[in-house]
């Protein structure tokens, strides 16, 4: 981490993500990213890796994901000099149902863009959102 970074920047930078992605603006969206980002999906414990990876994931999250989107609200936003926390109700519109679920993502700081993000919701959520690349999603390594 830098010393350039501050509660203000950290929240300009997480906002522009969370905007870019809800317009489903792909460029400038992988343009806040590092080159190669890790995603974590919690509490399932699985993962993604790598620039071309997350690639993929949001040209499919752009596609796909984001026509099922019924409606979505900020609950919650809260920040520190390496994160930046969003909670929302997202609703989705699949098989002709609405289903609304609660998601809390963290994206964090990795030199001077995203080093990727911590998503917190439940396995379908996570199923829906990721598509066909939840079969290639990796248990999440633990440092020691």
């Amino acid at each position: 981490m830098t010393g350039a970074w501050s509660v203000e920047r950290m929240i300009e930078l997480g906002t522009r993500h969370s905007t870019l992605e809800a317009r489903g603006e792909l460029e400038p969206l992988l343009a806040t990213l590092v080159a190669d980002p890790l995603y974590e999906f919690h509490p399932i414990g699985l993962c993604m890796r790598g620039g071309d990876r997350v690639r993929r994931f949001y040209t499919q999250f752009c596609e796909r994901f984001l026509p099922m989107r019924h409606s979505y609200v900020l609950l919650g936003e809260w920040a520190n000099e390496q994160s930046v926390a969003q909670e929302y109700d997202v609703s989705l519109r699949v098989e002709d149902a609405v289903e609304t679920h609660r998601v809390l993502g963290i994206l964090y700081a990795e030199g001077e863009k995203l080093g990727g993000e911590r998503v917190f919701a439940s396995e379908r959520f996570i199923r829906l959102m990721t598509g066909d690349l939840f079969r290639e999603l990796e248990p999440i390594r633990r440092e020691a």
